[in-house]
């Protein structure tokens, strides 16, 4: 989503699977997979093509998201304990550590652990499913990279864990979307600039 292939560009299978340092199978398996949810199309006697992903396309995906981790949320809000929110409190200052280092592949590991413990703690294993399977696509690494993206994180996952604690669920909402509003919106600008929107 990241815009590395560009819509309508071809994939080819033995390419991908010298670059990724695999065989064609899982390459072949991964593409079927694509597919499936969208993102590449077969073209027949061509092999497959990257889909065109509009702006439209970019925040229905990110409202999507955002739909979900609210449901999650407010489920949160009603059962999380003090020792919970100790932990995620926590994990937020990995993520703070990772930040003020610069380190990217630290950055995602703590920002998947923060997100992973807190929609654990809301026993909907179905809901939190469909929220990983829509988030899959996320391209971690521009986000990672980002140190302003970091810092909104970081401050809304500090004012997340405030609203638990004090059990204010318009708070608990609104840092909630303000994440996924963030990522859209720094997305959307990255795609700008990658020209694929561009007649």
């Amino acid at each position: 989503m990241a815009a590395e292939f560009r819509p309508g560009e071809y994939i080819r299978m033995d390419e991908a699977a010298a670059r990724l340092g695999v065989s064609v199978t899982p390459v072949r398996e991964a593409l079927l997979t694509l597919r499936g949810e969208g993102m590449v199309h077969l073209v027949p006697h061509r092999g497959y093509a990257v889909a065109e992903l509009s702006r439209t396309d970019v925040g229905d995906l990110f409202w999507l998201q955002s739909q979900i981790a609210v449901k999650l949320a407010l489920r949160i809000a009603d059962v999380v304990t003090a020792g919970e929110l100790d932990e995620l409190s926590r994990l937020n200052d990995q993520l703070r550590e990772a930040v003020s280092r610069g380190s990217h592949d630290r950055v995602i590991e703590a920002e998947f652990e923060f997100h992973r413990r807190h929609n654990v703690i809301a026993n909907s294993g179905k809901l939190s499913w469909f929220l990983m399977g829509a988030t899959r696509y996320t391209p971690t690494q521009l986000y990672a990279s980002d140190p302003d993206w970091g810092q909104v994180a970081i401050d809304s996952h500090d004012r997340l864990i405030t609203a638990y604690r004090v059990g204010d669920k318009e708070q608990i909402v609104a840092q909630t979307q303000r994440q996924f509003d963030d990522g859209a919106t720094r997305l959307l600008a990255h795609l700008e600039t990658t020209g694929i929107w561009d007649e």
